[in-house]
């Protein structure tokens, strides 16, 4: 691996105008081939999970599906409510709808009842997913009859236009995001580098590789449909890696440039860097890539299609790092040292170049690791071990469509729907499947399972039985008076679930059945998460110890990290629900609490911690890893190593956290969600872990810490040696006009 990053560096810093050329042609490919074939979109059918699934594929099959609807509220701007006009504006709306080849139906208008507003119902053609493509037809509608009508006030929501206003929200947070991360990242990168050249480059490089990842992604939903979700994960993650791979990258360069003295060229500090951080930027985005590809095994799109994003973005910001990179560090090398040699011929003093050879800050913060490492360790991982107490109390829940902003204005109107239909709120679809001569005898079981449940208070009233024309599938709607987030409509659902069904069509030889709906969804999806649970985990578990075995060599520094991470990521969580499943952080953070935490966040977390950890892991062990095998005894290689990467660490972290945190003034519950607790596990990672825990570990283990690789000890020798013989004969190359630096 060393190698080959060496091997591309070295064309790239040979060849800079095709490397960097043939980059941007590259990102232009990949916007063309997305644009071509565009994204292919997740369907109905791929969300689809559990007993709720189940039954929605049984009345697909039999032509039954529920429909998208609309619900259009007609009511007066003042005063009490005109009947006669409302009704008539619900005619001329009904008729207007009937004839839009986008509708599949529209139900009689139905008072509330205070009789203040009038209803109508409109039913779409098409799957559930396809409907808010459909819905601006209806709304030119109802606009137009809201015009005709200036006494009347007709509003308009429901599911699909729900979805649109969510859609369009999210548009807006993400260019919010973009208008608060971009300037911050940079203003760091500034304080980094103390260029503006310098900083421009790892923010280009991150925003040419985003361009080119939503391309390829579009491509790569024709295998792994899009959920919707997988431009936000690519703008997230992807700015975050991009411009650590690129700083880890370019501030290795740096330190060479200034350990050198200007005695080796561009192309032979590029090379230096390509077997040092670029090895390191390889090793941690394929372990991005590697814990991420474990969100395939929950079986769920929209994991799918988290992982996807995620993959496709890192796996381009190191092909960046690789190509693109180096030739543009040698551009901007010899530039500066035209500049150098310029000034030399002026008589002016050569400038500085920066270096991090490690600052009293930093000795003073690994001072407590160094002198007591015992305490240290015991302090810092009680410390995380405090924050993962509120994790007892962690519930999860889907969020569901209650809990969408009400900024939205199709929110706001739903809203007024609950309060003035209460008995509409919540539908139950029960589903059944048996042979066509068993069709009556079904019919009879659902019909008694309506009578049972009208006399159930949780229940308000149920529809005719359908069935479908080759009799096979049969259903019956259940209305439910409670907002579908609210425990009185979970106690329906068991009711259904574990008394009602059993008793009528649970008696029916070869019948089978099934609930979905809303309701159904919000609990059979958390459900088969944590089936999922244990095998996402376990694979994540072993991914991440292989990989950080592979690239150290030592199997205890690969228990160190998994332990480390899993410490990291559940004080994180933990930290979480202390602050949203709680009321007291409302207003700091603009977000109204469900008492719960989003069901996708925490396994999310889990799987993204894991692969952006390994990127502190090895950028800061491949350090001391460095110095041990030069010779350096391993707590001395502690000390060094981790204070010549923690400048960069700190600054990856401070970019990573700004991005996350952007996301924290997102409106979507869920977003804010993950974005905070992404944002507190880069900080306890980078602060606390890599900082206090890790360097106390390591001294106290000492040359154990390799373990069973012996052969740090045994090249130590050997390999300083080496060293300083390919730096003697690169200065001698250097000075003779030969940029020739082996290290591979």
């Amino acid at each position: 691996m060393k190698s080959l990053t060496v091997r591309m560096a070295r064309w790239s810093a040979r060849h800079p105008w095709r490397a960097i050329v043939g980059w941007l042609v590259f990102v232009a490919l990949c916007l063309g081939a997305g644009s071509a074939v565009g994204t292919h979109s997740a369907t109905t059918a791929d969300y689809r999970v559990g007993e709720a699934g189940r039954a929605e594929a049984m009345a697909a099959e039999g032509g039954l599906e529920r429909r998208a609807t609309e619900q259009v509220l007609i009511s007066a701007r003042s005063g009490p409510l005109d009947r006669d006009a409302a009704e008539a504006a619900a005619g001329d709306l009904t008729a207007r709808m009937e004839r839009l080849p986008e509708v599949a139906g529209v139900a009689d208008p139905l008072p509330s009842g205070d009789r203040r507003i009038l209803m109508v119902e409109v039913a779409l053609k098409g799957e559930e997913r396809d409907a808010k493509d459909k819905v601006d037809a209806v709304t030119r509608q109802t606009d137009a009859v809201a015009k005709a009508y200036p006494g009347l006030r007709l509003e308009e929501t429901g599911s699909p236009s729900i979805s649109k206003g969510v859609d369009e929200q999210r548009g807006d947070d993400l260019a919010l995001s973009e208008k608060i991360t971009l300037p911050i990242t940079l203003i760091t990168l500034l304080v980094v580098f103390g260029s503006v050249t310098m900083a421009g480059v790892p923010l280009l490089l991150a925003l040419s590789s985003i361009a080119a990842a939503i391309g390829l992604s579009m491509v790569a939903s024709h295998v792994s449909p899009d959920a919707g979700v997988g431009t936000n994960v690519i703008l997230m993650i992807g700015l975050a890696v991009g411009v650590d791979y690129t700083l880890f990258y370019l501030k290795r360069e740096r330190e060479e440039r200034a350990r050198s003295g200007g005695r080796l060229s561009s192309e032979a500090l590029v090379d230096l860097a390509a077997a040092t951080s670029g090895r390191a930027v390889v090793i941690s985005g394929l372990a991005v890539v590697a814990s991420t590809a474990t969100l395939y095994l929950a079986s769920d799109v929209i994991f799918s299609s988290l992982a996807t994003g995620t993959i496709v973005v890192v796996l381009v910001a190191v092909a960046s790092s690789l190509t693109a990179l180096p030739a543009m560090l040698v551009k901007l090398g010899e530039r500066e040292e035209r500049r150098a040699r310029r000034r030399a011929e002026r008589g002016k003093p050569a400038r500085r170049t920066r270096s991090d050879g490690g600052g009293r800050v930093w000795a003073a913060l690994l001072r407590p690791a160094s002198r007591h490492p015992l305490a240290t360790l015991c302090v810092s991982v009680l410390a995380l071990l405090a924050l993962v107490i509120p994790l007892a109390g962690l519930k999860i829940t889907e969020m569901s469509r209650d809990t969408h902003s009400r900024d939205i204005a199709a929110m706001r109107v739903y809203d007024r729907l609950n309060a003035a239909f209460p008995d509409q709120r919540v539908t139950h679809q029960v589903v059944v499947r048996a042979d066509a001569a068993r069709s009556g005898e079904v019919g009879g079981a659902l019909r008694e399972l309506a009578r049972r449940a009208d006399a159930d208070p949780l229940f308000s009233g149920a529809s005719r039985v359908r069935t479908s024309a080759d009799h096979r599938i049969s259903t019956l709607e259940l209305k439910v008076p409670h907002l579908g987030n609210s425990d009185q409509a979970y106690d329906s659902l068991d009711h259904l679930r574990e008394d009602y069904l059993p008793a009528t069509v649970g008696r029916i030889d070869g019948a089978e059945f099934g609930v979905s709906g809303d309701v159904a969804r919000y609990a059979d999806y958390p459900a088969h998460q944590n089936g999922k649970l244990p095998l996402v985990l376990g694979a994540l578990l072993l991914v991440t110890f292989a990989m950080t075995a592979y690239a150290f060599r030592s199997l205890v520094l690969a228990l160190i990290g998994v332990l480390l991470n899993v410490l990291s990521a559940a004080a994180a969580l933990g930290l979480l629900v202390l602050v949203f499943q709680g009321t007291w952080a409302e207003g700091l953070l603009d977000f109204h609490s469900t008492g719960s935490i989003g069901s996708r966040v925490p396994l999310f977390l889990f799987v993204i911690l894991f692969g952006l950890s390994m990127d502190y892991q090895v950028f800061v062990v491949s350090r001391i890893r460095e110095a041990v095998l030069a010779g350096a005894a391993t707590r001395q290689a502690v000390l060094d190593g981790i204070r010549k990467s923690a400048s960069v660490v700190t600054s990856a972290a401070v970019v990573m956290t700004t991005v996350f945190v952007s996301f924290v003034f997102l409106h979507i519950i869920e977003m804010k969600q993950i974005g905070f607790v992404l944002a507190a596990a880069v900080l306890l990672d980078a602060f606390i872990v890599r900082i206090m825990v890790l360097p106390s570990a390591m001294l106290l283990l000492g040359e154990a810490s390799w373990w069973p690789s012996r052969a740090a000890g045994r090249t130590a020798g050997r390999t300083a040696g080496r060293a300083a013989g390919r730096m003697a004969a690169a200065s001698a190359d250097t000075a003779d006009g030969r940029p020739a630096v082996d290290v591979r």
